[in-house]
């Protein structure tokens, strides 16, 4: 690993940290602002979320098309191929989060969290399942180290409160109907993040802001067409835009929460397209150990014994992750990949015909491939 790749890393990892600690103090401070009506003096929160992701993926779609448009990148229709698998990955993201939101009304917010905990997990699976892809053994290790560490972790959460848990009147068969949502959105998630590897495995010179563009642009079509074909059952665009008339201030906020989501997909998909959604997920799932350490040694929390092992499992695994020699991650092997197609012609004719032809508007094969791939096409012709 070079020094470079290094300091790649480190951004990448810092930029998600910092984009997404402030992304969820904004989202606490829009979901739980209370704004007074002027007129009968009541405290109303604002709680039109799908209206709130539908500003969010505009947001997000805008900043990534003005960073293409600084780089003099292309924003085209892609191909068929392309377009359908971003209008895939919309949908299936569009649907994870009501799983999960649904989820907390059978089981109590930390199992919730315990079970994000091992996303890792789903994400492998997905991408054995779904595409055949295999891992190096320290891979496996890397999954079961932070896996085990970070459920020891919250299981042995030491009970500061005798508070009756507000879950604990539930069936057992509804907290169970809850785990089962809460799976279903760990699946969706795993299927998102193998989903996006295969694209760029398949796509080898699509940028992960191309990817960032046209996934928000389609979620946010899908989100508003949702929104207006349900207002008349659910009211939630008419009500949401009452909200806002009557409270300005609150579009000032989801406003400031939707472009801090953006940057902070800058970080997400940038880091996905180098590194692979393995080592995302890895970043993701470890930013919550290092936001409670930080809260320990700030705050003065307590941690019993078994915490800190579960800590110290979960920093091996990040260690074995960091130095394991036969571990590269996400798509290191592009640039040979790439190497070959330059000296194949029939393989970038092959490639033309699958739909990823240099006209769709994301430049899957640069113009050197495609020139040197046409004068061998034309000598072949010739001597036949």
């Amino acid at each position: 690993m070079t020094a470079t790749t290094t300091l790649e890393k480190a951004l990448c990892v810092i930029g998600i940290y910092v984009c997404f600690f402030s992304w969820g103090i904004l989202q606490e401070r829009v979901t739980t602002r209370q704004y007074v009506d002027e007129e009968s003096g009541d405290k109303i929160k604002f709680k039109y979320f799908i209206f709130m992701n539908v500003i969010q993926s505009i947001l997000a779609s805008f900043v990534a098309w003005i960073y293409l448009f600084s780089r003099n990148m292309k924003v085209q229709l892609p191909s068929v191929p392309l377009r359908n698998k971003f209008i895939q990955l919309s949908i299936i993201s569009v649907c994870a989060a009501p799983f999960g939101y649904a989820s907390l009304k059978y089981i109590d917010y930390p199992t919730m969290i315990l079970g994000k905990s091992g996303k890792l997990v789903p994400v492998m699976l997905m991408n054995i399942i779904l595409y055949r892809k295999s891992f190096p053994w320290q891979k496996y290790l890397v999954v079961l180290l932070i896996t085990a560490g970070m459920t020891m972790f919250m299981l042995m959460n030491p009970k500061g409160s005798k508070k009756k848990d507000k879950n604990a009147d539930i069936p057992l068969l509804q907290k169970l109907w809850g785990i089962m949502l809460l799976c279903i959105n760990l699946i969706l998630d795993g299927v998102t993040n193998s989903t996006q590897d295969e694209i760029f495995r398949t796509f080898r010179t699509l940028s992960g802001f191309h990817m960032m563009f046209f996934m928000n642009l389609f979620s946010s079509i899908i989100m508003a067409v949702f929104l207006v074909a349900s207002d008349s059952y659910t009211q939630e665009l008419s009500n949401a835009i009452a909200f806002v008339t009557m409270h300005p201030q609150v579009l000032y906020d989801v406003v400031l929460f939707g472009l801090c989501g953006a940057l902070g997909q800058c970080f997400i998909f940038h880091t996905i397209e180098r590194f692979g959604a393995m080592f995302l997920v890895t970043v993701t799932v470890t930013r919550k150990m290092g936001s409670i350490l930080i809260s320990v040694f700030l705050y003065d929390h307590k941690l019993v014994l078994g915490q800190w092992c579960a800590v110290l499992l979960v920093f091996a695994g990040i260690a074995v992750e960091s130095f394991a020699k036969g571990g590269k991650h996400g798509h290191g092997d592009k640039k040979k990949n790439d190497d070959d197609g330059d000296r194949s012609g029939k393989k970038a004719a092959k490639i033309d015909k699958m739909g990823l032809e240099k006209d769709n508007g994301v430049d899957v094969l640069d113009e050197t491939r495609v020139k040197e791939g046409g004068v061998k096409l034309r000598k072949n012709a010739g001597k036949q």
